[in-house]
């Protein structure tokens, strides 16, 4: 009888949460249903924002290969190697020996956080201008053989260039070519 007793009592409790519950999911909201990011300019399920992502790296072409090339060493062959959240370009030929170019381009970036950036990892950072405006140009410890420069975007943002040629080849100064990179993007994103 107590078996009897407590199986009622249990399947009373169920039923009394289980309409809690489902009068709780009875409830209408007023609007309009939309895709995961779609917006109210949503038409038969498709949403007008761009799908196609076609824009998306579109950063990693703001410097044609050929002028990264110029920019890095004497006919030195440019071959995209990564395009992500950075873009990369292996380096090879030429008098400038072989290597790699990284461009990154942060859109909530600043020069405060590349700086302080720099100091956690022990890189060495000095000012310097670049068409008129402070930029940071970093060097690893007792690395001649790479450097990078950022300067502050034309519109939002920092841009930056990191050459980095092979250890113990006959290459060009890397912080005269990542200056020579930041130099065209900022001439061509304005």
């Amino acid at each position: 009888m107590r078996q009897t007793v407590n199986k009622r009592t249990a399947l009373a409790v169920a039923t009394i949460a289980l309409t809690a519950t489902l009068a709780g999911c009875g409830k209408t909201v007023p609007g309009t249903a939309l895709p995961a990011g779609g917006t109210p300019g949503t038409t038969g399920g498709t949403s007008k924002i761009n799908t196609n992502f076609d824009k998306l790296l579109r950063e990693c072409t703001v410097v044609a290969q050929d002028d990264i090339g110029k920019s890095v060493g004497d006919n030195m062959y440019v071959e995209p190697s990564f395009n992500g959240a950075v873009c990369m370009w292996n380096l090879t030929g030429g008098s400038a020996g072989s290597g790699m170019v990284t461009l990154n381009w942060y859109e909530l970036g600043s020069l405060a956080n590349e700086k302080q950036n720099n100091d956690r990892l022990k890189y060495v950072s000095n000012d310097i201008t670049v068409q008129g405006r402070r930029s940071l140009e970093t060097h690893r410890p007792n690395d001649s053989d790479s450097c990078g420069v950022s300067a502050p975007a034309a519109d939002t943002g920092i841009v930056g260039w990191w050459v980095n040629y092979r250890n113990g080849s006959q290459h060009a100064d890397p912080c005269d070519a990542a200056r020579k990179l930041v130099e065209l993007t900022l001439n061509l994103a304005r």
